[in-house]
């Protein structure tokens, strides 16, 4: 089990991640962000298996709800600029279908 001190370490560390994605989503680092969401996937596992099953109290609790305000609040951001990204893709790749089914219904120009 985790400490108190050794969650919120946590939490904040994924709060510099999501931060560093925010910026390779807007950069279209779609590899670094790719990267950064395995590296932070990786902290919310260890938090799944070693995170304490009683809620933090006090300034802590405190502390946890601003965290997760944050990585909300970047995990919006970051959808903001993959949505327009993912709607790209999924219009190149409908684009690619259609070419293909024209090609063979056709043949090629």
């Amino acid at each position: 089990m985790m400490t108190s001190p050794e969650v919120l370490s946590v939490y904040e560390a994924m709060v510099v991640l999501t931060e560093q994605m925010v910026t390779a989503a807007a950069a279209s680092d779609w590899d670094g962000l790719i990267a950064l969401e395995q590296r932070c996937a990786a902290h919310v596992q260890r938090l799944k298996e070693s995170e304490p099953p009683l809620a933090l109290v006090g300034p802590s609790r405190l502390r946890k709800i601003d965290i997760i305000k944050k990585l909300l609040a970047n995990d919006r951001q970051i959808r903001d600029y993959t949505t327009p990204w993912m709607s790209q893709l999924a219009a190149l790749i409908n684009s690619t279908g259609t070419q293909r089914r024209l090609v063979n219904a056709y043949g090629s120009v």
